[in-house]
C-alpha cells in the first residue's frame, strides 16, 4: 500500500530539500493533543507513562453477528438465485457449476497476483528508511486490511483504520501515517480514474453504439477527480497554520485551522504520490498490478463460461462496477455486482453471460482474501506485541 521519529535524513543531501513530504506541518508539544496523536484508537497507559494504542476492535454482539450473516446470506441468495430468475436466466446456477475448471484456476491465480501487487505498492509507499515492517508484516497488514474492507459495511473505512493503527504501532508518526495513506490511495485511484477517462473516451469515439452514460459520463467523473486532486496538491502543507494565523488566533482561528487540516494533509499526500512517481520506482507498478490482475480475473471468468468480450468493454464495465464500492455494504455486495452486470448489458454483452461471469469473478474477489485476511488479523496482533517488546531502532525518510 517507519519508526518513532521522523529525523532520518534523505539518502543524499538534506532531506528537507529533496522529499515530497517535507512540507508536512509538524505540531509542537504545545499544539499536540491526544486526539491529534492517536485518532480513532483506544488508549491505555504504557510503561513510563507512554500512551499505547489498542488494536481497533469490532464489538461483536449477537444481534450484530446475526444481522451481518443474514445480510450476506440474503445478498448471495438474491444474486445467485433471485436475480437470474428476474432476468429470465433460469439455468444460471447450472451454468455456474459447469464453468471450465482450467480458466477458473487461472482466475484464482490472477487474484493472488493482484494481492501481490497491492503488497508491493504498500512497501514502496510505507517502507522507506529503517523499519520494523518486513515482508511478513506487510502481508499481514494488507491482507487484514482487505478482509476488514470486505467484511464491514463502512465503504473501506475499516481497512484504512486497521492499516493506520498498524503503521502507528510500527513507530511511524501520525502525520506521516496520514500523508502516506493519502499518497497510497492517490496512486491506486489515479489508475482507476485514468482508466475511466482513457477507456471511456476510446469506447465512445472509436466503437459503434457505446452508450454515453457508460462511457463519457464516467470519463467526465474521472477527469474531474483527477483535476480536484491536482488542484489540492497546490495547497501549502501548512495551510492549517496559515488559516489559523490569518484568523488572528482565538477560538475562531483554531476552528478554522482544524477545518483546513484535512485539505493540508491531502495536499501533502498528493504531492508525496507525485514525488514517488518522479523517483521512477518500479515497485509503483504494483498499483497497475492490483487493478490489472483483478481485471484479469474477470476476463478469465468470461472465458470459463465461453465468452470473450472486447478487453476495452471488460475494463470499462469493471471500473464502472467498482464505483458500487462507495455504498455502505460489506465488500460492496450487491452494489458492485449489479453495477457491473448493468454496465456489461449496456455495452452489448449477453445478460446471461454477464451474470454468470460477474458472479464467478465476485466469488474470487470477495471470498479469496477474506479467510487469509482473517488469519492475518490475528497474526498481526502477535506481530504488534513483538514490536512493543522490541527495542529495535526505527527511522523514516521523509
Amino acid at each position: 500500500m517507519r519508526g518513532r521519529t521522523s529525523s532520518d535524513q534523505a539518502r543524499t543531501g538534506d532531506a528537507s530539500s529533496q522529499s515530497p513530504e517535507t512540507d508536512l506541518p509538524q505540531p509542537s508539544a504545545a499544539d499536540a493533543s491526544p486526539e491529534d496523536d492517536q485518532p480513532g484508537a483506544d488508549v491505555t497507559p504504557g510503561a513510563g507513562g507512554e500512551s499505547v494504542e489498542e488494536m481497533p476492535r469490532v464489538r461483536l454482539t449477537r444481534g450484530r453477528v446475526l444481522a451481518s450473516v443474514l445480510f450476506i446470506g440474503s445478498a448471495v441468495a438474491f444474486l445467485y438465485f433471485v436475480l437470474p430468475k428476474l432476468l429470465g436466466l433460469r439455468d444460471t446456477w447450472s451454468r455456474i457449476q459447469h464453468g471450465d475448471p482450467a480458466w477458473l484456476a487461472v482466475a484464482a491465480l490472477l487474484e493472488v497476483c493482484s494481492f501481490g501487487g497491492y503488497i508491493i505498492l504498500f512497501r514502496a509507499v510505507f517502507v522507506r528508511g529503517r523499519s520494523r515492517i518486513d515482508w511478513r508484516a506487510s502481508y499481514q497488514i494488507t491482507m487484514a486490511g482487505l478482509a476488514a474492507t470486505r467484511l464491514f459495511a463502512s465503504a473501506g473505512a475499516g481497512g484504512v483504520a486497521l492499516t493506520a493503527w498498524a503503521l502507528r504501532r510500527s513507530g511511524m508518526p501520525p502525520r506521516i501515517v496520514a500523508c502516506r495513506l493519502i499518497a497510497f490511495m492517490a496512486l491506486l485511484y489515479a489508475v482507476f480514474m485514468g482508466a475511466l477517462v482513457i477507456d471511456g473516451l476510446g469506447l465512445y469515439f472509436f466503437t459503434d453504439d457505446a452508450p454515453f452514460a457508460i462511457t463519457i459520463v464516467p470519463a467526465i467523473f474521472g477527469a474531474g477527480v483527477i483535476a480536484v486532486f491536482l488542484a489540492v496538491s497546490l495547497l501549502p502543507g501548512d495551510a492549517d497554520r496559515l488559516v489559523a494565523r490569518w484568523s488572528h488566533g482565538g477560538r475562531l482561528g483554531r476552528l478554522a485551522g482544524h477545518a483546513a487540516a484535512a485539505p493540508a494533509a491531502a495536499a501533502s499526500g498528493v504531492r508525496t504520490a507525485i514525488g514517488l512517481v518522479g523517483e521512477r520506482n518500479p515497485a509503483l507498478l504494483g498499483a497497475l498490478a492490483w487493478w490489472g490482475f483483478d481485471i484479469g480475473v474477470l476476463w478469465a471468468s468470461f472465458h470459463a463460461f465461453g465468452g470473450s468480450p472486447q478487453m476495452a468493454v471488460i475494463v470499462m464495465a469493471y471500473f464502472v462496477g467498482q464505483l458500487g464500492n462507495v455504498l455502505p455494504l460489506p465488500g460492496g455486495i450487491g452494489g458492485v455486482d449489479g453495477a457491473m452486470i448493468g454496465a456489461f448489458s449496456a455495452l452489448g454483452v449477453s445478460s446471461s453471460l454477464a451474470v454468470v461471469s460477474v458472479l464467478a469473478y465476485r466469488a474470487f474477489a470477495f471470498w479469496l482474501p477474506t479467510l487469509p485476511g482473517a488469519v492475518a488479523y490475528f497474526q498481526l496482533r502477535r506481530t504488534v506485541h513483538r514490536w512493543q517488546d522490541s527495542d529495535t531502532p526505527t527511522s523514516y525518510t521523509l
